[in-house]
């Protein structure tokens, strides 16, 4: 058996499926080119028969995301299929996943099928699948609730039908790892042809035990590991890729030197940029990624890190990405050390990009006195921009305070002209939005808001991340960073609402055409 362990990532699946998270095509193709960085070895792009906007968006993805394989999800029919196959049938390496319920929960109450009806509907649309590509995924889904003895003939079925990938997802995070692990054994022993595909385990966190029943999976004869990056996902989410590889990694004793493709030193750059795009944030003690994860505030952690980092580091940070570095720049930095400081955390911009983020990077240095790696990757995300800036914040001015009606004037670019409005609201943030909002035309309801401060001090750059919706089903995320709370929160506010216009225009002439 192999000792390679592939990594499907279904960040742009399943993450996306996160309460909440709405990604246009533009931050789906940037979050696909950063995981083929990391080297993961599928990205599951989305369900392509869902919307037109998935759609376009996996055959963006599968048009110009290199060096991977990309994935399309559908159900077991043949409109999906040859949905998902229009989608993907551009990429590089394409796969066809297609799935349908096996639990008589899930047949009795969702599909009302029989079991002879599920296991025909299974055969047919994995031969259909394979009549496009020799790269077919079948799902079992709810295989964790399933009766062994008719999963096991599905499964067999699907393999005599071309299916080159056998999926076994815990869709509802049911399974616990002892279980789970003898699960997966017998099915690696006992189903007819498991041994001429790649047997595939898709967990979910409702009891917390996604990534445990990933492992426990893999040292049982799994091969390819399901998961989002963050452990993002429905409900509590999926395994967290993350985790997976550096536990494999960290580990090898455990897992029989086990290994995958991944780039480790990617991880954190991917971590951040996946919470930055979707708005969700990571937990201060998340595992691997989280702020916390290479803190030491006791003084004996502390004093036993400083002697021998071994002591209480069972893993480099350096190995994820993590920057340990004690370089401060300031404002008499140039342009020169700031392209190199850019170069060296990892980031490849455009000239427009490098101007435009050297002049915040002078601006901010004006306003704060030592400027850290994570001001300057804040700053960086912030102006790559992935929608046209049709409205940008071109003045403020709030007024605010215990006996005062909030009140703000907002002043914005559209096309080089000056639009100004003020409103007034039940605090200044809300005021701010009410003036945008006269401005634009747009009424939008903001549902989500929240500040982080990237570094300590009474000067740290405020991050703020909010979302709106118009019609309670679209959600636009928006990011500002500011020293100034209230400027970070138009800025965020803003740029939802750029994300807005765009998609609106976008469908406007999809219409047209």
């Amino acid at each position: 058996m192999s000792q390679r362990v592939y990594i499907f990532d279904t960040t742009l699946r399943d993450g996306e499926q996160s309460p909440g998270v709405s990604l246009n095509i533009g931050e789906k193709i940037q979050i696909a080119r950063q995981l083929a960085r990391l080297g993961v070895d599928i990205i599951e792009a989305g369900f392509p028969i869902s919307s037109p906007g998935d759609f376009e968006a996996v055959r963006a993805v599968a048009r110009e995301v290199k060096g991977v394989t990309v994935a399309g999800l559908a159900r077991a029919n043949f409109q999906d299929i040859d949905r998902a196959w229009e989608a993907v049938r551009h990429a590089e390496q394409a796969r066809i996943h297609t799935f349908i319920a096996t639990s008589d929960i899930h047949m009795q109450h969702k599909l009302r099928m029989s079991r002879e009806q599920v296991l025909e509907a299974a055969v047919a649309a994995v031969k259909r699948a394979k009549g496009f590509t020799g790269d077919v995924e079948f799902s079992a889904e709810d295989a964790s609730r399933t009766e062994p003895a008719f999963l096991f003939q599905v499964i067999a079925a699907a393999i005599e039908a071309g299916a080159t990938v056998i999926n076994i997802p815990d869709t509802v995070g049911y399974a616990v790892p002892g279980e789970w692990g003898s699960f997966i054994e017998t099915i690696c022993r006992e189903v007819p042809g498991i041994d001429r595909v790649t047997v595939s385990v898709h967990c979910h966190n409702d009891l917390g035990l996604a990534v445990a029943n990933s492992l426990a999976a893999v040292l049982n004869g799994a091969r390819q590991v399901e998961g989002a990056i963050n452990g993002i996902g429905e409900r509590a989410g999926n395994a967290a890729l993350e985790e997976v590889v550096m536990a494999l990694y960290t580990r090898k004793d455990r897992y029989n030197n086990l290994y995958t493709g991944v780039h480790t030193e990617e991880i954190y750059r991917t971590s951040r940029l996946v919470s930055t795009l979707t708005g969700m944030k990571v937990q201060s003690n998340k595992a691997i990624v989280g702020n916390n994860a290479f803190a030491h505030e006791s003084g004996i952690h502390q004093a036993g890190v400083l002697k021998e980092r071994t002591t209480y580091e069972i893993m480099n940070p350096a190995m994820v990405g993590v920057s340990k570095s004690n370089l401060v720049m300031g404002k008499h930095s140039g342009r020169h050390a700031f392209r190199q400081r850019l170069e060296d955390m990892g980031f490849a911009l455009s000239e427009e990009e490098l101007n435009k983020s050297f002049e915040r990077f002078k601006k901010l240095a004006d306003k704060k006195s030592d400027i850290t790696d994570d001001d300057i990757e804040a700053i960086v995300e912030e102006e790559m921009k992935l929608v046209p800036q049709t409205y940008s914040l071109d003045y403020m001015q709030i007024s605010s305070g215990t006996a005062v009606v909030p009140t703000a004037t907002i002043g914005l670019l559209k096309d080089e002209a000056r639009l100004e409005e003020a409103a007034c609201g039940n605090g200044p943030v809300d005021a701010i939005c009410r003036a945008v909002d006269k401005i634009t035309g747009i009424n939008c309801t903001m549902i989500s808001w929240g500040i982080n401060a990237i570094t300590a001090g009474k000067d740290a750059l405020g991050d703020v991340t909010l979302k709106i919706t118009t019609d309670g089903q679209r959600v636009y995320t928006g990011r500002g960073i500011s020293t100034d709370v209230l400027e970070a929160s138009a800025k965020a506010y803003i740029n939802a609402v750029n994300k807005l216009v765009w998609e609106a225009e976008q469908a406007k002439a999809a219409e047209g055409e």
